[in-house]
């Protein structure tokens, strides 16, 4: 986008103008970005006008974008509606209030230990995934070659998929509350029923297993079956809960927000 010339034809936003777009009150979803002006009352992302609980409409966010998670291409799902004017119409203090900020304490810990805003879910979630997708590899290794340590590796990594899945569910249950709001976002409604499926699927064949050390050489006998059938089901689950999670950072072309 940088380096294209604005159109000539659309609408001069001044900041005052501009800040009139923050989604109150039934107002449009303004956002400027590199001198464009953008309409985003579409995107259930910024209802109300804030988006992340931590980016306000009615704003140039051109200085903020470099911490958002996606690229400039975010802005061709959303219409153009101006230009903005590069001289200020609005002191410095008056434009904040404008924008908004998290009440109180939660201001002051986000702005003490920012990595509490975004981070502490994708950070901890990649570790049952990755667990839980080791697991059903493991053990078919385990099934082709013969080899007990794979089978072993791969009971070990169910264990933890099992121990990280709270810590992820917690921290997904904290970012939905503190980014979003606890809006009803498809891919969080259906991230929170699969992940209890996950979590109670993967505890009961860690359970099984534990109890039983030797259930695999049960095939081809149905406990067996049973048990390599649960551990299979682990990749589909954690895949589409992995899948719906990126979709929120993500989104694909054909949604919008």
């Amino acid at each position: 986008m940088e380096g294209k010339k604005l159109p000539e034809d659309q609408k001069k936003f001044t900041l005052k103008e501009l800040a009139q777009g923050n989604g109150a009150g039934g107002q449009p979803v303004f956002i400027a970005y590199r001198g464009r002006v953008y309409d985003v009352s579409d995107s259930p992302l910024w209802a109300g006008g804030e988006h992340m609980a931590g980016h306000f409409a009615g704003a140039d966010l051109t200085g903020e974008f470099p911490d958002a998670p996606h690229g400039e291409e975010v802005f061709a799902r959303y219409p153009q509606v101006g230009v903005l004017q590069t001289s200020p119409e609005l002191p410095e203090t008056q434009e904040a209030e404008v924008r908004g900020a998290p009440p109180g304490f939660l201001d002051r810990l986000l702005k003490r230990f920012p990595l509490l805003k975004r981070h502490p879910h994708p950070m901890v979630v990649h570790f049952p995934i990755v667990f839980f997708i080791s697991t059903p590899i493991f053990t078919i290794l385990y099934l082709l070659t013969g080899i007990g340590s794979f089978e072993t590796t791969g009971w070990h990594c169910l264990g933890g998929g099992v121990l990280f899945t709270p810590v992820a569910l917690v921290t997904g249950l904290f970012t939905w509350w503190l980014n979003y709001e606890l809006r009803p976002l498809r891919p969080v409604v259906i991230k929170l029923i699969l992940t209890p499926m996950l979590l109670l699927v993967g505890a009961g064949a860690f359970t099984w297993r534990w109890l039983n050390p030797e259930i695999l050489a049960q095939l081809p006998y149905w406990p067996g079956k049973v048990y390599l059938a649960l551990l299979c089901v682990l990749l589909p689950l954690v895949s589409l809960i992995g899948w719906y999670g990126a979709s929120l950072t993500f989104p694909r072309h054909e949604e919008r927000g």
